[in-house]
């Protein structure tokens, strides 16, 4: 089964372990883009439009905090036993937001969602490197990956049906029979051996009380830059530095204690931590794609929540194509970086170009556009994962599988917060704040809302808001731009 190299894989083993966190990966990962599609219809419903980039963010928040606790209860109590826990959390979370009766509970809702999603990737990864030989991870992460970003692919044409035909609900009702048959696939997993032990000695829960509190901070200082009101103004003010500070305690603190939050010796490694930023780039970029391009799509260019699904169809599936192809290139030779490097390069530049071509670009070409520019985003991850856990070696593969979901999800949780910030902020600087009401009527109520504004109203607040998507275009632009110098820069250039 091995090709260019490396140890084979029994395909009894590959056949035992891979459905069994293929599926819980899928579950995940589904849930991080499904609701993008139908957040005009939960915004339509449930009102206050300025709140509801956070039924997102809460997911992306909770995934980030969880997991890096996963990685170390899987390594002392069992990746199976936690891999089942973790399914329980997602399947109860989505259960409560299908019957959220405003923003705030289902965004409630959603972070237990994520606090289930978070373990999920982080066991599933760590599950790959504890059985895969070194040379062929970067084929698995490669399906892995194409897993990951099926999802995705799915996940915006499944949300944007859904909401259409029986309504936003049912979107998280879509998870229960997909749950049974995750449990039902992770039963199958052999229990394996843990160390055990107290849960705090095990759990450095001082370090998971400053990372808790450091990461909302800094995303609800980056939510209230939004609003030019002197009390948003303050709130920023005070929670952008406490998270800075907090963050500074929360590295103090991990240095010093016998089992940390966060691997701090691993992090310390220039492969590692220059890997990890590459990972937090990626997610930063691929998540506020998927989470702002069906705004825009629905509110300037008039598509349905179905049609904008199916106009990201290409960009996701390319991502998987990407993804796939790169992990056969690595165990084939042996590199690592290159494809990477030259992958995001050639991203940056083609969204850059399309932030400046966009007001000319047909709405039938930008799948077209994206089909083209996909595959690079997709050599990322199968590259990330494989070099962590080279640099990690054996003892401490939950470290590493966590230390990347962590960046993942905090890239993507930060980015989709960083862009929706640029996003309202470009809004409000130029449509005015005359304009800016008609921008906000037509992003909370799509159509509906288009109807209640006057013709000219309308299309100037479609102007206005073209405009703006334009700047956060770029911005995604600059996440993919640093995604390429992190990685053209990292040491680890090759896998034997």
């Amino acid at each position: 089964m091995a090709e260019g190299g490396g140890d084979q894989v029994p395909r009894a083993v590959f056949f035992r372990l891979f459905p069994s966190i293929a599926v819980p990966m899928f579950l995940a990962a589904v849930d991080q883009t499904i609701v993008a599609t139908a957040l005009p219809a939960i915004a339509a419903d449930l009102g206050q439009v300025e709140r509801v980039p956070w039924v997102v963010v809460s997911f992306l928040i909770a995934t980030s905090v969880s997991a890096p606790i996963y990685g170390r209860l899987g390594d002392a109590y069992g990746r199976r036993r936690m891999l089942l826990g973790a399914l329980a959390m997602l399947l109860v979370g989505s259960v409560l937001c299908a019957f959220a009766q405003s923003i705030e509970t289902l965004s409630a809702a959603r972070a237990i969602q994520g606090f289930g999603g978070g373990g999920l990737m982080t066991l599933s990864q760590a599950l790959i490197g504890e059985t895969i030989p070194p040379r062929q991870r970067g084929r698995f992460q490669g399906y892995l990956a194409a897993i990951f970003l099926c999802a995705s692919t799915i996940g915006p044409l499944l949300g944007g049906l859904l909401a259409e035909n029986f309504g936003w609900r049912s979107v998280f009702l879509v998870n229960l029979p997909l749950g049974v048959l995750a449990v039902l696939l992770a039963l199958r997993l052999e229990k394996g051996r843990a160390p055990g032990g107290r849960f705090g000695a095990v759990l450095d829960l001082p370090g998971v009380a400053m990372f808790a509190v450091a990461a909302p901070a800094a995303l609800l200082g980056l939510e209230s830059l939004r609003h030019p009101t002197s009390s948003h103004l303050i709130t920023a003010a005070v929670l952008l530095p406490l998270s800075v500070v907090l963050v500074w305690l929360l590295l103090k603190w991990e240095a010093r204690v016998t089992a940390p939050l966060l691997p701090i010796a691993l992090l310390r490694k220039p492969a590692v931590w220059m890997a990890d930023g590459l990972a937090l780039c990626h997610g930063a970029t691929m998540i506020s794609l998927i989470a702002f391009l069906p705004f825009y799509l629905q509110v300037v260019r008039g598509a349905t929540p179905a049609e904008s699904g199916l106009i990201l169809l290409p960009m996701t599936g390319g991502i998987a194509v990407g993804a796939l192809i790169a992990g056969r290139i690595m165990s084939r030779t042996g590199g690592l970086m290159t494809l990477p490097s030259v992958g995001m390069s050639c991203f940056a530049l083609g969204l850059f170009g399309l932030a400046v071509a966009l007001p000319v670009v047909p709405t039938n070409w930008l799948p077209v556009w994206f089909a083209v520019l996909s595959p690079m985003l997709g050599t990322v991850m199968p590259a990330v994962q494989t070099t962590v856990q080279m640099a990690a070696g054996g003892a401490q593969l939950g470290a590493a599988a966590s230390s990347v979901a962590l960046a993942r999800s905090l890239g993507a949780a930060v980015g989709a917060a960083l862009t929706g910030t640029i996003l309202f902020a470009a809004a409000a600087l130029i449509a005015g704040p005359g304009g800016m009401a008609a921008v906000v009527t037509l992003l909370e109520s799509g159509p509906a809302g288009a109807a209640t504004l006057s013709e000219q109203a309308l299309a100037v607040a479609r102007v206005d808001l073209a405009s703006a998507f334009r700047v956060a275009l770029a911005a995604i632009g600059s996440y993919a731009a640093i995604a390429a110098v992190l990685a053209w820069r990292n040491p680890q250039r090759r896998v034997e």
